[in-house]
């Protein structure tokens, strides 16, 4: 049995995890920490786990976790590079659920997100957790870096037009909206219920600090720099993507065309489901689970592709992706403990 750890507990992705690493037939939940509810039961704050677990949480010290196999360290941004620092010297395997591995230039990391890092020269090593992606390295990895909910709609929506050369590059907008638990647990202005509920906003226009990943990774896909327009909006429900993707294709193509270069990218990959335009994909579809819908569109009229992308912010773009990693990393079978039927209606 694989002993995982989780650092982060008391967060929306850190109740995901136990959720999903409860039910793996796999893993042995061994240490859960917070700094809010340590040295008290995880259910007194998951109150919906009451008789799932009896784990009592721990101090937020990396000591603590040395004897687990996996740590998923679901800390703020400039919190969890030190503590991953400490566990990969401990022989630790490490998932990273925040942003302090995703950028692999650290002016980049520092210029978004206005905070010190502590193992800077290990980004350029570190794997990006994407697996449709980068399985082969996240098999061979200790360390990885968990893709943010945003990139994990966007970049799976375009993989495959970047990789065939088919689109321009410096002309993609993305329009994505997010349900609620996106913002996370902690309480803004912008997610508290009378500002949020019956409403539809943007925030973060240009500004977003899911742009670089985003950039970074189709960039590597196309093999040349890839700028974005990157415009994010808040949805009044709890979970769920929507991203709608727009892009000017380099000639003249087809639906068929389209079609046949998503199906070849993404034919062996079991959490991808492809779509199309008189199925378009709903959130609704992937609600509690670890698959991402996406339905390609060629708008003859235009010369532009329309790609829609949806996943569950909370497992594939969190933590049922992180699990995903982390049965690759440890030699498990990839789906275990992840082929959960969605939650309909």
């Amino acid at each position: 049995m694989i002993k995982a750890g989780i650092i982060g507990v008391t967060g929306y992705t850190g109740s995901e995890l136990l959720r999903l690493l409860l039910n793996h037939p796999q893993v042995i939940i061994h240490k859960v920490a917070s700094r809010s509810n340590a040295g008290q039961p995880v259910s007194l704050v998951h109150k919906h786990l009451l008789g799932q677990t009896d784990l009592v949480e721990c101090d937020i010290d990396a000591r603590n976790f040395t004897d687990c196999d996996v740590v998923f360290l679901a800390v703020p941004h400039g919190a969890s590079s030190a503590l991953a620092k400490e566990l990969v010297a401990a022989g630790v395997k490490v998932i990273d659920l925040g942003a302090d591995m995703r950028l692999r230039d650290i002016a980049v990391y520092q210029k978004w997100y206005q905070a010190e890092h502590a193992w800077p020269e290990i980004l350029p090593q570190t794997v990006y957790g994407l697996p449709e992606l980068y399985r082969e390295e996240i098999v061979k990895s200790i360390l990885i870096a968990n893709p943010g909910c945003y990139p994990t709609s966007a970049i799976l929506g375009l993989a495959p037009l970047l990789k065939a050369g088919m689109v321009q590059t410096d002309s993609i907008v993305i329009d994505s909206k997010s349900g609620v638990t996106g913002a996370g647990k902690t309480l803004t202005p912008q997610s508290h219920f009378p500002d949020m509920n019956d409403n539809l906003a943007a925030y973060k226009i240009g500004a977003h600090r899911h742009t670089p990943e985003i950039e970074q990774e189709l960039s590597a896909l196309a093999g040349e720099p890839v700028l974005v327009t990157f415009n994010p909006h808040l949805i009044p429900m709890n979970r769920g993507i929507l991203s709608t993707i727009t892009v000017k294709a380099k000639g003249t193509l087809s639906q068929k065309v389209l079609d046949d270069c998503y199906q070849e990218f993404y034919r062996h990959e079991y959490f991808i489901r492809l779509r199309n335009q008189d199925n378009l994909p709903n959130t609704k579809w992937v609600q509690g689970s670890n698959y991402c819908d996406i339905a390609p569109v060629w708008d003859e009229r235009t010369g532009r592709i329309i790609v829609v992308s949806v996943i569950d912010n909370l497992v594939k773009g969190a933590s049922g992706q992180a699990v995903q990693n982390m049965n690759l990393m440890l030699g498990v079978e990839e789906t275990s403990g992840l082929k959960y039927n969605v939650i309909y209606p």
